[in-house]
């Protein structure tokens, strides 16, 4: 899987669109799951494509410090359907966090940061193989049981 970073300023009109049918062909139909993707959040995120040659297999968002939560974030970590049982969750993940967790320069920071994510309780597993520790608040965010997690830079 080829990963690429990009600002949404830099995604292409075919990037922008395969991203949005990807999560709302898992987030709307497949989790069967009535919410706004299209949240206004995308123009501050950095995104984060993992593509088996031109199709999109694998995909998140990335927000810095203060532009989602109080920490860095990780948000709508999707696989496509298609794309499953590749490890490719893992792998978009830590090119995510890789991301992720370098210092904010312009902030002025100097060391890397944690990352807080809202995590589908049914990941936990997933998450915490990655280094995401349950934080202990558990909620309901669209009718799906949430946790909030946070992994700290090693």
């Amino acid at each position: 899987m080829d990963i690429s970073i990009k600002s949404f300023d830099q995604l292409n009109t075919t990037e922008l669109y395969d991203l949005l049918r990807l999560r709302s062909e898992v987030f709307v139909v497949e989790q069967d799951c009535v919410y706004q993707d299209v949240d206004g959040k995308d123009q501050k995120a950095m995104h984060i494509l993992g593509h088996e040659g031109d199709q999109l297999a694998a995909y998140t968002r990335v927000f810095k410090a203060g532009d989602y939560f109080d920490m860095a974030s990780i948000g709508r970590v999707v696989v496509s359907p298609q794309h499953r049982r590749k490890d490719y969750g893992k792998e978009i993940m830590k090119a995510s966090m890789e991301f992720a967790f370098l210092p904010d320069r312009q902030a002025g920071a100097k060391a890397k940061q944690p990352i807080k994510i809202s995590a589908q309780v049914y990941l936990k597993k997933f998450y915490e193989d990655l280094g995401f520790e349950e934080t202990g608040k558990r909620y309901l965010e669209d009718g799906i049981p949430h946790m909030e997690m946070v992994a700290n830079p090693e």
